[in-house]
């Protein structure tokens, strides 16, 4: 078998999609294929990229002196390195492909892009969710497309003591993790929380939505039962202690905790966003409630934590679906598949 050679080009910050990116790249075969990276500047995550191949930084600014500097830099690496495939990751990336036919290029997507612009020099658009690439199409792509999903970080969840925390042990304990960013629905959690007794809020990561959620928090009277956690390496460890996963979304193209909270064997209750609604069966893996209805979101709770054998039959359903769908194996593989295309 040839060996395969992949320059990945990825700008984005941190959060679920570039804890991804690190799980994918690392789960790549390391006898028959090779990696380099560009990265944005100081990413936490760079570490545990940095052992699989060479990491050039750089912003990704098209219109800057850089933005020039790197079309210089791509085409350099692919004379004398010569990859085989070049990923880039999300459409700010996809705008340095170079019009080059015999490598395969693609562009992975995790979100609904305004527009075809950057993907012009692109072999496939790969969506993470059947609906971002139905809305490629309805952009008026007429090239090659696949949906290959996302799978959690191989990791053996271990339970944070809840007293790390301040947090009882006998407390309902409601969690979630992301960008504190109107999208992601944290100001639901907090209504929810108030409205059900001895209901703690675990909320996992930052962003410019803190302040207000804080507020809303001593508005309803339960700041003293919300932790703002902040971003942390594994949030895995935070869920296996929790009691249930609220993803509250109003647009969530996957949902990455998702996966994490079926890897630690907790129950999940999603909106009806994008990815969940895809590949979450109501009452079968989950509770699927629609987006902004706060009675159904306090009675899905409420559910798991009154019927224990409910739960237990969510839970089981999560961790089936899973191992079926969402299996680091499979999503390699069909990776490595496009990747061979042109060898």
């Amino acid at each position: 078998m040839n060996k395969i050679k992949v320059l990945h080009l990825h700008f984005g910050t941190d959060g679920g999609a570039e804890r991804f990116f690190v799980n994918l790249v690392n789960a790549f075969p390391k006898n028959n294929l090779e990696q380099k990276f560009i990265i944005r500047p100081n990413r936490g995550w760079k570490n545990e990229i940095s052992p699989l191949g060479e990491v050039i930084e750089n912003n990704g600014r098209r219109f800057f002196l850089s933005g020039l500097l790197l079309k210089w830099k791509i085409r350099s690496i692919i004379k004398e390195w010569q990859p085989n495939v070049i990923m880039a990751w999300m459409p700010r990336a996809a705008s340095f492909i170079p019009n080059i036919s015999h490598i395969t290029t693609l562009v992975r997507l995790g979100d609904f892009p305004r527009h075809l612009e950057h993907f012009r020099y692109c072999d496939i658009i790969v969506g993470n969710v059947p609906d971002i690439v139905k809305h490629c199409q309805k952009l008026g792509w007429s090239g090659n497309t696949k949906t290959i999903s996302n799978f959690p970080r191989e990791v053996n969840p271990v339970a944070v003591p809840r007293d790390q925390l301040n947090t009882p042990e006998e407390a309902f304990v409601i969690v979630n993790a992301g960008r504190f960013v109107y999208r992601k629905g944290f100001d639901l959690m907090i209504r929810v929380a108030a409205k059900i007794p001895n209901s703690y809020l675990w909320l996992i990561g930052d962003g410019t939505e803190y302040q207000k959620l804080k507020d809303l928090a001593a508005e309803l009277n339960i700041l003293d039962r919300v932790r703002f956690i902040g971003w942390v390496d594994e949030p895995i460890h935070y869920l296996a202690s929790s009691d249930v996963l609220l993803m509250p979304s109003r647009h969530e193209p996957l949902g990455n905790t998702i996966l994490e909270a079926w890897q630690a064997n907790i129950p999940v209750v999603s909106t009806r966003s994008e990815g969940p609604n895809w590949y979450m069966d109501n009452e079968e893996n989950g509770i699927l409630i629609d987006i902004d209805d706060l009675d159904a979101a306090v009675n899905a709770v409420n559910k798991i934590k009154t019927d224990a054998n409910f739960t237990h039959k969510i839970k089981k359903g999560g961790q089936l679906k899973l191992s079926e769908y969402f299996s680091s194996e499979k999503i390699v593989e069909q990776y490595i598949d496009i990747f061979n295309s042109k060898i």
